[in-house]
């Protein structure tokens, strides 16, 4: 048996998004950035239409910076668009600090 497809019904109303979940989107988004890692912080600013971002993020050593920032602000932009529909105004990066695999290391013990 198949069901009938049912399309969108436009129905009156307004859809909010919280500033805490752009934030814990946009943490998420970051990490799944090739050298960025997991201490990632994230405060959101929302408009009626659109989002702004101010992200604090590590990255691994010896990652080139400049470029694993840029592939972040691309990446927040999209995922964060996506997830929410909200376009992303802009988005300012801080580099916490550069890490090292032992130093993760270090911190789990």
């Amino acid at each position: 048996m198949t069901v009938a497809a049912v399309g969108a019904v436009e129905l009156p109303g307004r859809t909010t998004v919280a500033p805490r979940a752009v934030r814990r989107i946009a943490a998420r988004a970051a990490r799944e950035v090739a050298g960025v890692g997991d201490d990632v912080r994230v405060a959101a600013e929302v408009f009626a239409d659109r989002t702004a971002l101010e992200v604090r993020l590590p990255i691994a050593y010896p990652c080139p910076v400049g470029k694993v920032t840029e592939a972040c602000r691309g990446h927040l932009a999209r995922r964060t668009h996506e997830l929410t529909g909200l376009p992303v105004s802009t988005i300012d990066i801080e580099v916490a600090e550069l890490t090292t695999e032992t130093e993760a290391v270090r911190r789990l013990r």
